[in-house]
Parts: structure tokens; C-alpha cells; sequence
């Protein structure tokens, strides 16, 4: 897999994961459930600097690779 997720958007999926953490950390139910998932898919691609859904898109942040 190519890197198609640049540093700063890495950063800021890094802190909506952190912020869906907390909310996921507080509630109860289906929402804490959801807001847990949602993190991991988010900190996976802060992880590994690839988005799925870029690919399908055509979208990259990472800029120019060799």
C-alpha cells in the first residue's frame, strides 16, 4: 500500500480519534460502540498513512513520493 495520508492530515484524524475515544469512554450503548470504531478506523490510518477511501477517490495528502 502506497501512503496516500499526509502529516497533517494524519494529525487531525489523531485528535477526532482521541476526541471519539473519550465520547466512546462516556457513553453507553450503541453511541459508545460507534464512537469506539470510528477511532480505531481513524487511528489504523493515522498508523499506517493509508485511507481506503482516498484510493477509491483518488485523493492523496501524502504529496509527491519517489
Amino acid at each position: 500500500m502506497q501512503q496516500n495520508v499526509g502529516t497533517l492530515d494524519r494529525a487531525g484524524r489523531a485528535v477526532l480519534a482521541v476526541a471519539l475515544l473519550a465520547l466512546g469512554w462516556k457513553k453507553e450503548g450503541k453511541l459508545g460502540v460507534v464512537s469506539g470504531c470510528g477511532a480505531g478506523m481513524l487511528l489504523s490510518s493515522v498508523a499506517s498513512g493509508y485511507c481506503p477511501l482516498y484510493k477509491v477517490f483518488g485523493i492523496s495528502t501524502a504529496g509527491k513520493t519517489s
